[in-house]
């Protein structure tokens, strides 16, 4: 949102000239990825059943025809003319035997149409005894499967009330009753029933009843009598009836139409079709006669010729309603099951439609709801109009191949592009789902239905599911086998849909080799890497618990396809590629050895460096799935274990806990493979521990003087640094570190399983909640199984060095290199208070008793690898889950989250506004105390949120946060720490020592840093319930840092506009961390002998960073050179602690400085000498520089706090709380101005918090 005041860079950037920063939509966000976002497991998708519980085939026909051709029923009066046509043949016109013959002859042909297969027996005009020997003579072979059951009864009577149909004897002289009751017990289960009769409705209801007769007996039997031939199975219920027409209701007998209409509708649905729509909408169609539409050139079965598009269309329109109206359930049973059934109830919906204009009603069981008036009828109307109209235009060649193709699947496409661009999942779903399905079959259609259903698919696992349901994997498992190279982003992206909702498709892949198809893309180096990220991702799936899936990736050369593309610079590929290769070799050694023979863990090796945590996350798990899980190692896998080892302890620092996460892990299984190894150098360490716990309480006493009490503010006032205290207080502690228990850094072996071992131990104290816990179970478990073993001899091959770095210290300096100290105004208590309240802590536990010992003597190893595990494979996998071509939220014109983003903009622009307000009038004096308090503790850290109303104040402990309208506390955090040192009284917690809000123009996040190098960054901060108050991330920003009362603990500096925090505090270093990438970026020497106290940097310019330090030097770094050469100057005019360095905006850049004994400079970079300066009357305990006004505030020795302006002019004082007998206030602890407004906060040593502001009035936000 550009602003009249701003300009454009030309990097494209926003640039505010009056505020000399990025406008609020040019600013990047820090922390605010996926991974930031909820916990780290997989999506909980409701996976609906789409597959078939069993597939069923008709594998044997029965059609029987009682037709006594010449001789109508007794019971039926038929009108002159009347329907005659039986099976297309009209019986009169031959002799009644021939015509019989002819009839069943043809009705056979219109059934293998449909199923040619099957196994066909006609019964014309049969005998009880004849019916009888076909119904079991079909069973008998059926088996298991489904037997039709098709029956005409057009020469005999209707069927009865007690449920009985009819079939002659053998003369032909009589009807013969036959009850439905013996033809279920013959015909069996399962098996489908069509009835051509008057009154069939009859059928239906008398057939449910027998069937519910036939359970209860069933029911009462005995064992012996269940196999007899009275019993029928229960799933007699589930057979399937056709029936023509009511129970009261005639069959239609209009001359214009066959009498078998029912059967020609089941049987031959196209043919019936045009005739009756020529029939019903002849005057549309002037000049077309019967004889031409039934010489529509083509094959039902040949899509190109016409016939076969009339039938092609017919099948996707009865599809479409039968999807559309059956529940999932039913459809499924009756249109996917048994293609013979799914033809014949498509026909039906036909029928019903035709049917029913004669005022004859179709029925079914199970019973389907009406269809006759849906809408896409009319679609159906019109492609027999457009089709018969060619008839008469112009004529067609006898192959059917020359005509104008119906738009109908084109239009279709088009109707389901419209739902795409308006549905949701809150809608109806599409109703052309199956419609795009049958345009899969069409090469001319295919890329366009391709494309349109990836877009379908891409709205979620929902819409997955649906495509599913409606039968569309088999098409695209079939379309795998195509060469066409235009397919392949659109079939490997639907393919990823599928798989990332349903994995178990993997075992289709495998047994159709489809993987080589993903394999071949995976390998095309020249195709887009989203296209190769999802082909490697399908791989990934295909191989995921499942051996055969491993085996035929192993065989194709899918290690060295993934191994050649790790430098991709697609992130996202590059992940996967990863996650590929781990997959391949889990618990697979033939794989695992193919991986050495390539090299593969040295060359994953470069991605635990990579500027992605996803992708070294995904590297990391890639390492630990490398080690070798076989009980029979040989030298050369153990050699390949401990380099994949040593590179695992690299990642110990890295600032992603979703990488550490994965290194726990990698860890866990490190030490469940190599158990006994751990278990010899836990109980080595154990020994050594008991040895150096002696020696480090002897030294200690050594350099214990008596504890001083806190030091007064005289003394305060009058104490600065001295060289020969900085030197006694370094070795100290010095000292201290060597001798403490709380580590093992003492104890640092040569192998790589002490390496290991003290990395999980610093794991174990890890920032992050999550990770600590992973970590220490590990550790618990090692220290477990070494209390229950016997003790072992000496550990020949572990070689002890006393060695101070941790796994975590910088190469390039030692551990115990000495620290400068601050002045004694600093400390509340002298240096030796930390060696008497924490002595060395212990690294073990007490060993369990001999009760103990025996009830962990079983314990299995592999239950290390139980208890630490992640789902960051499934997490990773639902990526492709979720929704890859919508906007985002934030950037969706139409979303709500976008308006309220705008919202925050305008707001802040209107702060900003305020802000330039007060700098125009002018007036900076502090003399109104709008806002006092009192909190729990001594404030350490305090800051305003830059563009809403409240105050974060931070004492050792706990960070509370002040609604300043209000003026009541919102919330408050507590530091992890104090929680330890509640339950353990001689712990140390490590204070709070940095607070700051990231992100603070959109939404922010919180972030607090303790003087152990911890820094932990929160969301929803301000929730009044605790649970909603979410860690976003937690990491050690500076795991250099020496703890020490005497410190400046933590020190950070954060950079929004390039997401850069910049860490230091009592260490050598300055560590810079980019995080956005959640990496170290470089770390930086500071060159002094002291702790850095204040850190200041140039966030537009990119370049300039100052250290204001303990020994009272500014130091100043350009970014821009190598870490080793970027010191570029040092400032030393100050002679104490630097309370304060500051970098004024602008383009002169101009540096302050402030120190504990008053001494205020200005400084130009480019000289090394102050430009100006000025003095206070006290020395100093807090000081804040406003970064636009001309406002110094300084908090003084003897309780005092005064406003300068830069020439030194005093603008206010304050020595009292407002009010009536206003008390004195308190040494000023913190004070932070506002960023953009004339405010300043205040923390004192008498546990106040207050705020001051000018006393004139500026108009509200």
């Amino acid at each position: 949102m550009a602003a009249k005041n701003t300009v454009s860079t030309e990097n494209g950037e926003i640039f505010d000239e009056s505020e000399g920063e990025l406008v609020d939509s040019q600013l990047p966000v820090a922390c605010h990825e996926k991974r930031h976002f909820g916990n780290i497991e997989g999506s909980k998708l409701c996976l609906q059943c789409w597959r078939m519980k069993e597939r069923m085939k008709t594998v044997s026909v029965a059609l029987v025809l009682c037709l006594n051709v010449g001789v109508d029923p007794p019971d039926v009066v038929k009108i002159s003319p009347c329907a005659r046509m039986e099976c297309w043949i009209d019986p009169h016109t031959m002799s009644p035997q021939k015509a019989l013959e002819t009839i069943g002859s043809n009705l056979q042909k219109q059934y293998e149409r449909w199923q040619p297969k099957a196994r066909y027996k006609q019964s014309l005009d049969p005998t009880v005894e004849e019916m009888k020997k076909l119904c079991v003579s079909l069973r008998r072979n059926a088996k298991e499967e489904r037997v039709l059951f098709h029956y005409i009864g057009h020469g005999v009577p209707k069927p009865t009330s007690n449920g009985e149909i009819w079939v002659f004897n053998k003369s032909y002289t009589q009807y013969i009753p036959l009850s439905l009751y013996d033809l279920q017990i013959w015909m069996g289960s399962p098996s489908i029933y069509v009835f051509d009769c008057s009154n069939a409705g009859i059928i239906i209801d008398l057939f449910k009843t027998f069937t519910t007769q036939r359970e209860q007996e069933s029911a009462q039997t005995t064992a012996a009598q269940i196999n007899t031939e009275q019993s029928v199975p229960s799933s007699i219920k589930n057979s399937i009836l056709l029936a023509a027409c009511g129970s009261t209701e005639n069959l239609p007998m209009n001359p214009d139409l066959p009498a078998d209409l029912f059967t020609s509708c089941l049987t031959t649905p196209v043919k019936v079709a045009l005739r009756w729509y020529v029939l019903n909408n002849r005057s549309l169609v002037p000049g077309l006669t019967m004889d031409m539409v039934d010489k529509i050139p083509g094959q039902l079965s040949d899509r190109r010729t016409m016939l076969g598009e009339l039938n092609w269309i017919f099948t996707a329109i009865t599809d479409t309603i039968a999807w559309n109206l059956l529940p999932r359930e039913l459809f499924q049973k009756l249109f996917r099951q048994d293609l013979l059934v799914a033809s014949l109830f498509r026909n039906f919906l036909l029928a019903e439609r035709i049917m029913r204009s004669y005022n004859c009603i179709p029925i079914s069981s199970p019973k389907l709801p009406s269809s006759h008036q849906h809408y896409m009828w009319q679609a159906w109307d019109l492609a027999l109009d457009l089709c018969l109209q060619q008839l008469t235009l112009k004529p067609i060649s006898p192959d059917g191949m020359t005509f104008i193709h119906s738009p109908f699947f084109a239009e279709q496409l088009t109707a389901f592009k419209v739902w795409l661009d308006y549905g949701t999942e809150s809608r109806r779903p599409p109703e052309q789902l199956p419609i795009v399905l049958q345009v899969l079959l069409s090469q001319v259609h295919r890329v366009r239905a391709l494309d349109l259903l990836g877009k379908f698919l891409d709205l979620g696992s929902w819409a997955v599911n649906l495509a599913l349901s409606v039968g569309i994997f088999p098409y695209v498992l079939k379309l795998l086998q195509s060469s066409a190279k235009e397919l392949r982003p659109l079939l490997v992206f639907i393919w990823a849909k599928i798989l990332a909702v349903d994995p178990s498709c993997q075992t289709d892949l495998v047994k159709d080799s489809g993987h080589k198809y993903f394999l071949g893309l995976l390998s095309e180096t020249t195709a887009a890497p989203e296209h190769r990220t999802m082909a490697a991702f399908v791989m990934a799936i295909i191989m995921n618990n499942y051996a055969p899936g491993r085996e035929a990736a192993l065989k194709d050369n899918t290690i060295s396809t993934c191994l050649e593309q790790l430098s991709d610079p697609n992130a996202h590929l590059r992940q996967w590629l990863a996650l590929c290769l781990a997959k391949v070799w889990t618990n697979f050694d033939n794989a695992r050895w193919c991986g050495v023979r390539d090299r593969a863990h040295e060359k994953l090796s470069k991605l635990l460096s990579d500027p992605e945590p996803e992708v070294r996350a995904a590297t990391v798990f890639a390492l630990g799935t490398f080690v070798s899980r076989s009980p029979d190692r040989t030298d050369h896998s153990v050699a390949v274990d401990v380099n994949v080892g040593n590179l695992l302890v690299t990642c110990i620092t890295d600032g992603s806990p979703l990488v550490r996460k994965e290194l726990v892990v990698a860890f866990g299984g490190y030490v469940s493979v190599y158990i006994s190894q751990f278990v010899n150098l836990v109980k080595r360490i154990q020994e050594e521990e008991k040895e150096r716990m002696a020696m480090s309480l002897d030294m200690a006493s050594m350099f214990a003087p008596p504890r001083p009490v806190a030091a007064s503010s005289h003394q305060l006032s009058t104490m600065t640094t001295s060289p020969s205290t900085d030197s006694l207080g370094d070795e100290r502690l010095v000292i201290r570190r060597v001798s403490s228990g709380a580590s093992i850094t003492g104890h640092t072996f040569v192998t790589v399983y002490s390496s290991m071992w003290q990395a999980l131990n610093e794991l174990a104290a890890d920032p992050h909640p999550q990770v600590a816990v992973m970590a220490k179970s590990v550790v618990d478990a090692v220290k477990k199984k070494a209390s229950t073993t016997a003790r072992p001899r000496q550990v020949v091959q572990a070689v002890v060095t006393q060695n101070n770095h941790s796994i975590a210290s910088s190469p390039s300096r030692p551990a115990n290199m000495p620290l400068g100290t601050p002045p004694q105004n600093m400390m509340n208590a002298s240096s030796n208070q930390y060696s008497i309240n924490h002595p060395p802590r212990k690294v073990f536990e007490k060993i369990p008793s001999s009760t103990q010992l025996e009830e962990n003597k079983e314990e299995d190893n592999s239950s290390i690898t139980d208890k630490v595990n992640t789902q960051f494979f499934e997490w990773s996998c639902r990526y492709f889950s979720e929704s890859l071509m919508c906007l985002k939220k934030d950037h969706d014109p139409e979303s709500k989250a976008y308006h309220q983003r705008q919202y925050r903009f305008l707001r802040n622009a209107r702060v900003r506004s305020q802000g330039r307000e007060q700098m125009r009038a002018g007036v900076n004096r502090l003399d109104d105390q709008m806002f006092v308090n009192r909190v729990n503790a001594v404030p350490t850290a305090i800051k305003f949120h830059p563009y809403e109303n409240f105050l974060a104040v931070a004492d050792s402990y706990n960070v509370s946060f002040w609604d300043l309208e209000q003026g009541t506390k919102v919330s408050e955090l507590t530091n992890p720490a104090a929680l330890e040192r509640a339950s353990q009284p001689l712990f140390r917690a490590s204070r709070i020592t940095s607070i700051d809000f990231m992100n603070p123009h959109d939404i922010a996040l919180f972030m607090f840093c303790t003087e152990d190098g911890a820094i932990r960054i929160y969301r929803n901060f301000l929730s009044l319930n605790e649970y909603e108050r979410e860690l976003v991330t937690a990491f050690k920003g500076l795991s250099e840092i020496l703890p020490s009362e005497r410190g400046s603990g933590l020190v950070t500096e954060w950079e929004q506009e390039t997401t850069t925090l910049i860490t230091s505090g009592n260490a050598r270093i300055i560590r810079l961390w980019d995080m956005q990438k959640e990496t170290k970026i470089c770390d930086i020497s500071t060159g002094a002998d002291s702790c850095v106290t204040s850190l200041a940097s140039d966030p537009l310019g990119k370049s300039l960073l100052i250290a204001g330090c303990g020994d009272g030097s500014v130091r100043l770094f350009d970014r821009r050179l190598n870490p080793a050469e970027c010191r570029v100057m040092t400032l030393k005019e100050h002679n104490s602690w630097v309370l304060k360095v500051h970098l004024q905006r602008g383009s002169e850049g101009k540096i302050v400085s402030a120190c504990c004994d008053g001494d205020i400079r200005f400084w130009d970079p480019r000289f090394t000498d102050s430009v100006r300066k000025f003095n206070t009357p006290t020395p100093l305990s807090s000081v804040d520089i406003h970064p636009r006004a001309d406002i110094i505030a300084c908090g003084s020795t003897n309780q005092c706090m005064t406003a300068y302006s830069p020439t030194g002019t005093v603008l206010s004082t304050v020595k009292y709380h407002e009010g009536f007998l206003g008390q004195r206030i308190g040494n000023a602890s913190c004070m932070s101005f506002h960023p953009y407004l004339v405010k300043l906060a205040t923390g004192s040593a008498d546990c106040f918090v207050s705020i001051y502001t000018t006393a004139r009035n500026i108009p509200p936000l």
